[in-house]
């Protein structure tokens, strides 16, 4: 099992899960954060940590955004690490909003 990052972070990249990482699985690219499911060991501490409620267990990933788990494993093997607190996108706020949060 992993951790998945899923689409409500697209436009937002907050980073704060970053932080609470212990073994930096983060990933990223110009919209949104990805976790390496090799790298990740399930401690699940990202999860509360995110604004925009865009983190799951991949137990737990609701049917509708499964497909996350495949692109959260090839992307992570094609974006740089995130290890550090990063600015989220400009925009970030806004988009958080819309999601209703």
């Amino acid at each position: 099992m992993t951790t998945v990052v899923t689409d409500n972070c697209r436009g937002c990249r907050f980073t704060d899960c970053v932080t609470v990482c212990p073994v930096e699985c983060f990933h990223y690219d110009d919209q949104m954060l990805y976790i390496d499911p090799d790298v990740c060991i399930d401690c699940s501490a990202c999860i509360p940590e995110c604004p925009v409620h865009a983190i799951y267990d991949e137990s737990e990933i609701p049917e509708d955004k499964r497909e996350w788990i495949e692109i959260n494993a090839t992307r992570s093997r094609e974006t740089p690490t995130c290890a550090d607190k990063m600015e989220p996108l400009p925009g970030a706020e806004a988009r958080k909003a819309e999601l209703g949060y």
